[in-house]
This record gives structure tokens, C-alpha cells and sequence, in this order.
């Protein structure tokens, strides 16, 4: 029995000791494999094929990422998660901007990873060893492909969706009259006010959003314009305008809608997309109760978003959350006043010196 121990032991050993030598090699030859991948997906893809120069270059790029992280993963031997995936919302966004199907964008990953493991079967060889360490890979290899390709197709519908229901032109129109607390009058504005839930008297929430990327691309804005336009409360629009470096949201609450609801809401998507390599920082207003109110909601979360950007340490700073739809409002003495507020929660305490002459909620998450 110990003899059969220690023998099994021993070939454990022996294929891990072959499977690092497999993905070492791969690795130092990334460049080359991307460069296969690539015109693979560009001869059998016809959708990638007529795009020109601009985007093979584009696509090899990502091709590159995608088997560097693989391997790197399989090296480590350990599972994929959206940290290690930075680069794929940008370039799902991308696709979905040109035009692709999502057929063929998913049909990139099946190409590419062909190529892959056909490389890797090569490097395997022919020895036994060669052949147990290739085929211990066959799940760890599945397992990233299909986590990589999920989370692929997640972003692109939910950009697809963003962008093929929303005039954008229309949008930012809208989000001018309100933001001088002025509802349309008349015509496709109003109509376009009412599907938002947006009217004179809606309790509305303002959420500006700035990245904490100077480099930052207009691809990375227009990718968190739609993680934040999903973030309404019971199937409710959220109207989301990305106009220069400043992302604005307006979500409403409905009449009885906890506000600490949409504010978990909007922090759970600021997190997730700080995880995909597009850190924002955000800038939650407190309630405005009507559209008259949203210009003051407006000031007051854009300057939560200036003042975490412009902070090195990215603290949470005078934080305080409300239980209702009617927030606190400061006293001339600079003090809290609990008129209209059920309760305060102070999971968060407030950094000390910070002002306490603002009420609102600061989610400042990198």
C-alpha cells in the first residue's frame, strides 16, 4: 500500500512539474499565439474579417490579454475572477458599438480557444506525462473560457441594451431641462420624462460619477453609463447621460422607495465595475422631492464626486444614510436636524474635520 502511495505521489509530481513546463512555454511564446489566434478569428469570422487594419489590431490585442491571463491563471492555478478580467467590458462595449452580433463576438472565444489548446497539445508532445498534463488542463482551461465568455456576453447585451433603447441625443436634451428644474412642456421630451418615472413631484436621486482614471477613455464612460442605467428600483428606467468626463444618473424612488436601496444599488455597481479595471468615483445626492429640487441635488452630488476624486486617501467622508424618502437638512449652526428622517445609520463614521454643513451619501469605492 505505501509502495502504491508513494508511486501515485510521485506521478502527481510528474505531471505538475510537465503541466508547468507546458504553460511556461506557452507563455514565453504569447506573442505568436496571439498572432494565431487572431487570424484564426479574422479567416473564419466573417464580421471580423471586413473591419480593416483598426480592429485586427484591436482584436489581437485582446486576443493577447486573454491568453496571457489564461495562462498566468493556470500557472497559479487558481480560478478566474472580474479583477482578472479588467479588459473585457471595454471590449465587449466596443463591439457592440460597431455593430457586431453577439453570435460572432462569442463565436471569437470558440476560435481562440481552438487555437489554444491545439498549441497546447502541441507543446504537450507525444509522451505519456505530456498526454496526463494536457488532459488534467481540459477542466481548468473550460472553466476560465466559459466564466470569460459569461461575463463577455454579460456586458455586451447589457451595453446592447443600453444603447439600442435610449436616444442618446434625446437623452441629454432631457437631462437639460431637468437639470434646471424645468419638466418638459410638451411633446417626445415628456413622453421621454414620463418613462423615466420622471415628473414634477417624483422623488428623484441625483448620482454623478467621474473616473478616478485621468486616462480614462470614452469607452470606459460609456461601459459604467450602462452598468448605472440598470440600477432602478422595481423595473424602473434610469435616465443616464454621460456628456464629457461626468457620468449623471437620475434614479427615482417611487412614493414609498427606501433611498438606501438605490444607494446599495449604485455602490454594488461602482464595485463591480472598480473590479473590471473602471474605477469611479461617485457622488450621491440626497433626495430631491421633485424636479424643482434636482438643481441643488445636482450641485450637491457633483461636488461629492470632485471632492473624492481630488482625495488621495478616497475615504468615505460625511457619511450619514437615511431610512426615508425625506433626508436631514442642516441647521444655521451647521448641526443635523432629524425633521423628516426615521433614523440614521452610522455603519460608516464620519472622517474626522470633514464638513457637516452637506447632507448626502459620498461612495467613494476604488
Amino acid at each position: 500500500m505505501t509502495t502504491v502511495v508513494t508511486e501515485a505521489l510521485g506521478d502527481a509530481q510528474e505531471i505538475a512539474l510537465e503541466r508547468a513546463r507546458i504553460l511556461s512555454a506557452l507563455l514565453d511564446d504569447v506573442q505568436a499565439l496571439a498572432d494565431r489566434g487572431a487570424l484564426a478569428i479574422q479567416r473564419e469570422i466573417a464580421a471580423y474579417s471586413q473591419g480593416g487594419d483598426r480592429l485586427f489590431t484591436d482584436m489581437r490585442e485582446q486576443v493577447l490579454l486573454n491568453y496571457r491571463t489564461k495562462l498566468r491563471l493556470l500557472l497559479e492555478d487558481r480560478g478566474a475572477r472580474l479583477e482578472d478580467l479588467y479588459f473585457v467590458r471595454k471590449a465587449a462595449m466596443r463591439r457592440a458599438r460597431a455593430g457586431f452580433a453577439l453570435e460572432d463576438y462569442i463565436n471569437a472565444f470558440r476560435v481562440g480557444l481552438q487555437v489554444f489548446w491545439d498549441a497546447l497539445l502541441e507543446r504537450a508532445g507525444a509522451s505519456p506525462m505530456g498526454h496526463e498534463a494536457a488532459l488534467s488542463l481540459v477542466g481548468p482551461v473550460m472553466r476560465y473560457v466559459d466564466f470569460a465568455s459569461t461575463h463577455a456576453a454579460h456586458v455586451y447585451a447589457e451595453f446592447q441594451k443600453y444603447a439600442l433603447v435610449d436616444d442618446h441625443r434625446e437623452q441629454r436634451d432631457l437631462l437639460e431641462h431637468l437639470l434646471a428644474g424645468e419638466m418638459p412642456t410638451s411633446g417626445p421630451l415628456l413622453a421621454a420624462a414620463h418613462a423615466y418615472r420622471l415628473d414634477a413631484d417624483a422623488p428623484i436621486i441625483v448620482a454623478t460619477a467621474i473616473s478616478s482614471d485621468r486616462a480614462a477613455s470614452s469607452d470606459a464612460l460609456h461601459a459604467a453609463s450602462a452598468a448605472l442605467a440598470r440600477t432602478g428600483l422595481r423595473g424602473a428606467k434610469t435616465l443616464v447621460v454621460a456628456r464629457q468626463a461626468e457620468i449623471i444618473a437620475l434614479p427615482t424612488l417611487g412614493s414609498d422607495a427606501d433611498p438606501l436601496k438605490m444607494c446599495d444599488r449604485l455602490e454594488a455597481v461602482s464595485v463591480r465595475l472598480r473590479r473590471e479595471g473602471i474605477p469611479l468615483a461617485i457622488g450621491i445626492s440626497t433626495v430631491a422631492t421633485g424636479v424643482g429640487e434636482l438643481p441643488r441635488a445636482y450641485l450637491e452630488a457633483r461636488g461629492w464626486s470632485a471632492s473624492v476624486a481630488a482625495t488621495a486617501s478616497w475615504r468615505y467622508r460625511g457619511y450619514r444614510r437615511f431610512s426615508t424618502s425625506r433626508c436631514a437638512r442642516t441647521t444655521p449652526r451647521g448641526g443635523w436636524s432629524t425633521r423628516g428622517c426615521a433614523r440614521f445609520s452610522t455603519r460608516i463614521a464620519p472622517v474626522e474635520g470633514c464638513s457637516r454643513q452637506r447632507c448626502g451619501r459620498l461612495s467613494t469605492l476604488t
